[in-house]
C-alpha cells in the first residue's frame, strides 16, 4: 500500500486544475501551477542528489514558496523538516544535525540565518526554491508509516525533540479536518495566518484546505487590522486562529469606523490553547458566526478533539474526539501504565487512534514515556462529563500548589478576563516561603478603560473565587510575550514585574 501527503497537492491539481489554490501578497497561484511547480522542486532536489528517505530542511515564511518547497520534497521522497521561524543560527543548526538534513531550503529575511547555520551544521543551503533540471513525472511512493515530516517540539525542557508525524497520521488529520470537522469545498476560502511550520497552520490551514480544492489566503504576519482587511477583500470563509489572535481581530473590529463585509464567514476555528469563553462570545457577537474549539498537540498531528455541531457545542470545552480517535482521562499520579479514571474525575488527557505520532527521532525513552500502553500522554489535565465533553483544565506543567492546595490557572484567567478593565491574563505561580506558591496574575489592561489597581483587582477576584484560588499578587504589563503561534509564554513571565 502506497500513501503520501504529496497526493493532497496532486490530486486537487488533477480534480480542480484552474481553481485557485493560494493567494499570496494578491498573487494568486492555481492548482496545476502549484503543483507543477511542486514537481519541478522535486525534480531539482533528485538532479542535485536527494534521495527518498533523506531528510529537507525548510525555513520559508508564510508564502507560495513554503508550499512549492513541502510538496516538492515529499513528491521526491524525502523527509520535510519544518524549522521554527524564530530560531536563532545556534538553534537552526542543532534542528539540522539532530534532524540529519542534508539540505536547507531558505529564502527572504530568514536566508542569513539560514546560511550561517547550514555552515555550522555542515549542510548544503539552498536560496530559494530549486526549480533546475526537469521535473519529476509523478511523486515518489510512499508507505503510510514511512515519516513525512518531522516537527520540532518547542523544547521547554531541555533540547527540542523531533516528532516522528506518517504521511498516514498528517493524510487522515487533514482529511478529516477538510470533510468530517469544517465540510471544507472548493468554494471555500482559509485564511491562513498561522504559521507553517507549525503543525495547526501545516495541517489544518495548508493540508486540510488543499485537500478539499478550497482557497488558502497566506498572511505572512498576523495582525488584527490586517486580518480584518483580508477577510472583507478574499471573502474569507473559514478562519482559523490561536486565542490571541481573536483577542486582536475582536479589538480591531471595535476600533472600526466603517463598515466592512463579512457575510462570508461561516466557522472559526479555535486551538493552539484554551480561548477564554469572554473571548469567544465576544467574537461570536462581533462577527455573527460560531467559533469551534479543538486539541491536540505535535505529537497527535495535531487535531485530537473538536467541537463538533451534531453532537452538540459547548463553549470552555474541547468537545469530542475526532473520528477514528480516542480519548480519555488517566490517573496522572502513575506514570509507568495508563489508568482511566471516571467520569467527572480530574486527570491526565490520553489519546490514542491515527493520529498518534511514530515516536522522538533517536530517543527510544522520551518516546516510551510519551506512549504507555498504547495511549500518549498529552500532559494536559481534563475532565470528561457524562456527556462526552472534554475540557482543559490546564498544562500539568502550570499546575499551581498553593498551601497543598491544587489552582488551575485558567480557571482564575476566565475569572479575571471578565472584569472590564482588563483585556488579556496570564496567571502564573510564583515561589513562596510560606505556601510553596503563590497566584499571580499579569494583566493587560483594555484600552480607554478606567484605572484599576492591584488592590481592587485582587479584591474583585476574592468575591468570585475559593480563598485558596484568588491571585494575592498582580502585575500590570503593556503586553504578554507570545510564541511564534500566538500562544502565550507563560515561562518568561516567571519572575514578573510592574511596568
Amino acid at each position: 500500500m502506497f500513501l503520501s501527503v504529496a497526493t493532497i497537492l496532486g490530486e486537487s491539481a488533477r480534480k480542480h486544475p484552474d481553481r485557485v489554490a493560494v493567494v499570496d501578497s494578491g498573487t494568486r497561484t492555481g492548482y496545476r501551477e502549484l503543483w507543477a511547480g511542486a514537481l519541478r522542486c522535486a525534480g531539482a532536489l533528485r538532479a542535485s542528489g536527494v534521495r527518498p528517505g533523506d531528510r529537507v530542511a525548510v525555513l520559508l515564511p508564510n508564502s507560495a514558496d513554503f508550499l512549492y518547497a513541502y510538496y516538492g520534497a515529499l513528491a521526491a521522497g524525502a523527509t520535510v523538516v519544518p524549522v521554527h521561524g524564530l530560531l536563532v543560527a545556534e538553534e537552526v543548526a542543532y534542528v539540522l544535525r539532530h534532524s540529519g538534513s542534508v539540505a536547507l531550503i531558505a529564502d527572504g529575511p530568514m536566508w542569513p540565518v539560514a546560511e550561517e547555520a547550514a555552515r555550522a551544521a555542515g549542510v548544503r543551503a539552498v536560496h530559494g526554491v530549486p526549480t533546475g533540471g526537469d521535473p519529476l513525472p509523478a511523486p515518489e511512493p510512499a508507505a503510510p508509516e514511512d515519516t513525512a515530516v518531522i516537527l520540532y517540539t518547542s523544547g521547554t525542557t531541555g533540547q527540542p525533540k523531533g516528532a516522528l508525524l506518517t504521511h498516514l497520521n498528517l493524510v487522515m488529520n487533514a482529511s478529516v479536518i477538510a470533510h468530517d470537522l469544517l465540510g471544507l469545498g472548493v468554494d471555500d476560502v482559509v485564511l491562513g495566518c498561522l504559521p507553517l511550520f507549525h503543525s495547526y497552520g501545516q495541517t489544518c490551514a495548508m493540508n486540510a484546505t488543499l485537500r478539499a480544492g478550497a482557497t488558502l489566503v497566506l498572511m505572512p504576519r498576523f495582525s488584527g487590522a490586517g486580518a480584518l482587511e483580508l477577510l472583507a477583500a478574499e471573502g474569507v470563509s473559514v478562519f482559523m486562529g490561536v486565542p490571541t489572535m481573536y483577542h486582536a481581530l475582536v479589538e480591531a473590529a471595535a476600533q472600526e469606523t466603517g463598515t466592512r463585509d463579512r457575510t462570508r464567514l461561516r466557522a472559526a476555528v479555535s486551538g493552539g490553547a484554551a480561548l477564554p469563553v469572554a473571548v469567544l462570545e465576544r467574537f461570536e457577537d462581533t462577527f455573527s458566526t460560531q467559533v469551534l474549539e479543538g486539541y491536540g498537540l505535535t505529537e497527535t498531528s495535531p487535531v485530537a478533539t473538536f467541537n463538533q455541531p451534531e453532537l452538540g457545542l459547548r463553549p470552555g470545552s474541547i468537545g469530542h474526539p475526532i473520528w477514528g480517535v480516542e480519548t480519555g482521562v488517566a490517573d496522572a499520579a502513575v506514570e509507568d501504565a495508563v489508568v482511566l479514571l471516571p467520569d467527572g474525575e480530574v486527570g491526565e488527557v490520553v489519546v490514542r487512534g491515527h493520529n498518534v505520532f511514530a515516536g522522538y527521532l533517536d530517543d527510544p525513552a522520551a518516546t516510551a514515556a510519551a506512549v504507555v500502553d498504547g495511549w500518549f500522554r498529552t500532559g494536559d489535565l481534563g475532565v470528561r462529563d457524562e456527556d462526552g465533553f472534554l475540557s482543559i483544565v490546564d498544562r500539568k506543567k502550570d499546575l499551581v500548589i498553593r498551601g497543598g492546595f491544587n489552582v488551575y490557572p485558567r480557571e482564575v484567567e476566565e475569572v479575571l478576563v471578565r472584569h472590564p478593565a482588563v483585556s488579556e491574563v496570564a496567571v502564573i505561580g510564583v515561589p513562596d516561603e510560606a505556601r510553596g506558591e503563590e497566584i499571580c496574575a499579569v494583566v493587560v489592561l483594555r484600552a480607554g478603560a478606567e484605572a484599576v489597581t492591584e488592590e481592587e483587582l485582587i479584591d474583585w477576584s476574592r468575591e468570585r473565587l475559593g480563598r485558596h484560588k484568588y491571585p494575592r499578587i498582580v502585575r500590570f504589563t503593556g503586553s504578554l510575550p507570545l510564541g511564534p503561534t500566538g500562544k502565550v509564554l507563560k515561562r518568561a513571565l516567571t519572575a514578573p514585574s510592574s511596568s
